[in-house]
């Protein structure tokens, strides 16, 4: 993986252009670190996935933003389709803080969005449902 940057750089970035190109190396810098999909379909991902991240590190505030990073991560579940999720880190510690699944592709839960968390250990999600649900998980924290 590329060097970490903060959310807010990578969100300015994303914001000048910097993620536009499909090639590899300017997806890597983007945050992807791990995919099973083809290297040319991850620039049309950073761009599903990047207002997602606008909006919930809005929602969690410029402190936050200078102190985590974002990567992206491609899975292949066993039983279900490729998915895309997103995870932000403590800059520090390189701990991840927030695994958030916009649709799963899971055969037992496909389509539901989830946020999984450092807070429970990554026990159980901290929330199941739609993004709507994933979006009042993160208003409520700044409550």
């Amino acid at each position: 993986m590329s060097k970490n940057i903060k959310i807010s750089t990578w969100l300015k970035n994303f914001a000048d252009g910097k993620y536009f190109n499909s090639d590899v190396m300017t997806q890597i810098a983007a945050g992807w670190y791990d995919w099973f999909c083809s290297d040319a379909a991850l620039r049309n991902k950073t761009y599903k996935l990047a207002p997602k991240v606008k909006k919930i590190a809005n929602i969690l505030g410029e402190k936050f933003q200078n102190t985590h990073y974002v990567f992206f991560k491609n899975n292949c579940p066993m039983c279900g389709s490729t998915y895309d999720d997103f995870r932000f880190c403590d800059m520090k510690t390189g701990d991840v803080v927030f695994t958030i699944t916009p649709a799963s592709g899971h055969d037992t839960d496909f389509g539901i969005s989830e946020v999984w968390g450092k807070s429970n250990a990554f026990d159980v999600p901290l929330v199941t449902g739609n993004w709507k649900d994933v979006i009042s998980y993160f208003k409520s924290l700044n409550k």
